[in-house]
């Protein structure tokens, strides 16, 4: 029996909508190839001509939504089609954040254009990134466009080895900077672009997971999205940021990641060390690092300021990030007697405790009034 008109109305509308996410994503992944070309090539022009697109991929999302709106209208859908529409709007966001990193990293080839040459190594760790990254996030748009849920299972399987290879290349960074072979005001832009590659795949991923649904009814959700990431920082990540990390490690919440990080990193103070350790808290894992060493930076959702400086440093992110402010006096620069000295230890502890039992209390819904 032949289509009825209304049947053929229905995938008409599927079909262009599905011909729209193709050229979005399209658009989004030579961006990214682009931004890996510009890179290899110290092409600023091409980083440019990235940037100038990101306009073309918004105006392209904002296209999407109300085709889908003019489906949801017009075509009155249930079941498998109105999980394809539910899905699209949220795959066609996540292509426009793929579109954002694309951009981001563009902005970042464009600073390090003033600055000397990246070490080949750099450029080949990018690539092979991206050589990760973009192909999976092809293959997601590709089980979306064919509604092939075993092709949204193996193209997750490919984020591993992306979160991985951007792991070595912040590593990388961290020591030819330290082997000064990579000046300090290059290691902002390039740790940006390792982690906007990192979060190509996290996008790609989520597209699978819609896929999923898409295909299935069930929603997919990923084991992290119940997980509360609060990053403490301040100017050496040697005494307060330290000190907050250990104290709050030590409540054991199972939804709570927490991590500390300094601007500058130096040494941690044999002080604070001896503090924590009268305090009971377990300091085997205290190491100090650079805000960018922290792993899975773009996923923390709050960032605790320890000093002033910090809101100015600290990097931004396409995400959404909750900022607070909890500067305190280092007590590791206190002089004076012991007694003066560890009164001020006492208070940092005092000061810092306090917040982190009301910030965990707020985001478990248990505040007491």
């Amino acid at each position: 029996m032949p289509p009825s008109h209304i049947e053929e109305s229905l995938e008409r509308d599927i079909e262009r909508i599905r011909s729209e996410v193709r050229e979005m994503s399209a658009v989004a992944e030579r961006s990214l190839r682009d931004c890996v070309r510009a890179f290899v090539e110290n092409d600023r022009q091409l980083a440019y001509a990235v940037i100038l697109r990101d306009q073309y991929i918004d105006e392209k999302e904002k296209a999407i939504d109300q085709l889908c709106l003019e489906f949801l209208v017009r075509q009155q859908p249930a079941g498998a089609h109105l999980r394809f529409a539910y899905a699209t709007i949220k795959i066609s966001l996540e292509l426009e954040r793929v579109g954002d990193y694309a951009e981001s990293v563009a902005r970042q080839l464009v600073k390090l254009g003033k600055l000397p040459p990246p070490p080949e190594m750099l450029k080949q760790w990018i690539a092979e990134m991206a050589d990760r990254a973009i192909p999976m996030f092809h293959d997601a748009v590709e089980a979306f466009v064919r509604q092939d849920a075993e092709l949204a299972k193996k193209a997750m399987e490919a984020e591993p080895a992306v979160d991985a290879l951007k792991r070595k290349f912040s590593s990388e960074v961290v020591e030819l900077v330290r082997e000064q072979k990579i000046p300090p005001e290059g290691i902002a832009p390039l740790m940006t672009i390792g982690r906007r590659f990192e979060r190509v795949g996290d996008q790609a991923r989520n597209v699978c997971m819609e896929v999923l649904y898409m295909c299935t009814g069930e929603y997919a959700k990923h084991p992290d999205a119940e997980t509360i990431r609060i990053l403490f920082v301040d100017e050496r990540n040697s005494c307060r940021s330290q000190m907050a990390e250990a104290i709050a490690t030590a409540l054991a919440q199972p939804r709570f990641v927490f991590a500390s990080a300094g601007i500058e990193p130096g040494e941690i103070e044999e002080k604070t060390i001896a503090f924590l350790k009268e305090k009971g808290l377990d300091v085997t894992r205290l190491a100090p690092k650079f805000i960018y060493q922290v792993p899975d930076l773009d996923r923390f959702q709050v960032t605790v300021g320890l000093a002033r400086k910090v809101k100015q440093a600290f990097p931004r992110t396409p995400r959404k990030m909750v900022y607070v402010d909890w500067s305190l006096a280092d007590p590791s620069q206190v002089e004076g007697t012991p007694e003066e000295v560890k009164a001020a230890y006492e208070a940092a502890f005092e000061h810092l405790s306090s917040h982190i039992h009301d910030l965990v209390g707020a985001v478990l819904g248990n505040r007491a009034d």
